[in-house]
């Protein structure tokens, strides 16, 4: 049993689809809503998003991403004995997105199943990840973060329906004698339930209740700065680690000023911090390992530097590990 867990290799997949803002507020204006390039980037950095066609789930976006992370590690999909898939959009209600991948991969017989944690999602499948490896229940995982939040927008309300994309990315994590994963820090708090949900459900074949998503953003903003702040710096402590010492925060891509304070709470300059929101929006489960993929792939991040992941969702939910690639 090897006392660690390490991330071998990343993926990520965007659908075809992209929609610049300018792009959004030309289809939003049919509906009679009215917003602009320059109201969406003033509140939130964003620029564009990718939407996925109506043909296409959370496990064909996933398989892609799960495929390239194999790739970069250099394993095949029977390689692998674990696979979790972070969502809130699964392809049913049930099986797992995990199974529905699993399948696609042809990786027979590994443990497989979902988690559902909305944007923080892909924190708390990494930890699930690697506290298996380390307990000897699993050898070589792939977390996956996959989501078309597309499908949960109300295209009539202009401060939440500018907000999200659709995405995937993946990691494989394998057990090491070396550390990669030196800590993490998960909460949750039900009684903020109401200010981020989709508060609609399945019931005799119906639809009941809202199935778009609703949102209190000042809610939001202010609860997220301060409970990523705390778990930033849990995570820290736990390692025996300084936040002068992360070379690379890379946080839920969900609004760019919540990563702007985020960033000045832990006296790191933006130039430390790994930005894809203004590209992709808020992808949920996908942001942190879509955000990780861009940034390893292009050089940015290099192996053996230090990482902190962190990310807030609807719950509330959050979290942070503590990593050296």
């Amino acid at each position: 049993m090897s006392p660690y867990s390490r991330i071998t290799g990343t993926g990520s997949f965007l659908p075809e689809r992209r929609l610049t803002n300018a792009d959004l507020a030309a289809e939003l204006a049919a509906s009679g809503v009215v917003t602009s390039d320059d109201w969406i980037v003033e509140r939130t950095g964003i620029r564009a998003r990718h939407f996925a066609a109506p043909s296409v789930c959370s496990s064909d976006l996933g398989f892609e991403a799960a495929r390239k992370a194999l790739q970069a590690a250099n394993l095949q999909a029977q390689d692998i004995d674990l696979i979790i898939v972070a969502t809130s959009t699964p392809d049913m209600v049930f099986p797992s997105t995990a199974c529905i991948v699993q399948n696609r991969l042809g990786a027979h017989g590994s443990a497989a199943f979902d988690v559902q944690a909305v944007c923080s999602g892909f924190i708390y499948a990494l930890t699930v990840a690697d506290a298996m490896i380390k307990t000897g229940a699993a050898s070589k995982a792939l977390v996956i973060g996959a989501e078309v939040f597309s499908r949960l927008l109300d295209f009539k309300d202009r401060t939440t329906c500018v907000l999200f994309g659709d995405g995937a990315g993946a990691v494989v994590l394998e057990a090491s004698d070396t550390p990669g994963i030196l800590a993490s820090d998960l909460h949750a708090d039900g009684k903020h339930v109401g200010i981020l949900c989709v508060p609609g459900h399945v019931s005799g074949g119906k639809v009941l209740g809202d199935p778009v998503l609703k949102m209190d953003g000042k809610a939001v903003f202010k609860l997220a700065v301060g409970v990523l702040d705390e778990a930033a710096r849990a995570t820290l402590a736990k390692a025996g680690k300084v936040a002068a010492d992360i070379d690379w925060l890379v946080p839920h891509q969900a609004n760019i000023r919540i990563m702007h304070s985020a960033a000045k709470k832990l006296k790191l300059p933006m130039d430390k911090v790994v930005v894809t929101v203004d590209q992709h929006g808020n992808t949920s489960a996908a942001s942190i390992p879509l955000a990780l993929d861009g940034a390893v792939r292009s050089g940015k991040i290099k192996p053996g530097q230090l990482l902190m992941l962190e990310g807030v969702g609807g719950g509330f939910t959050w979290g942070a590990v503590l990593l050296h690639l």
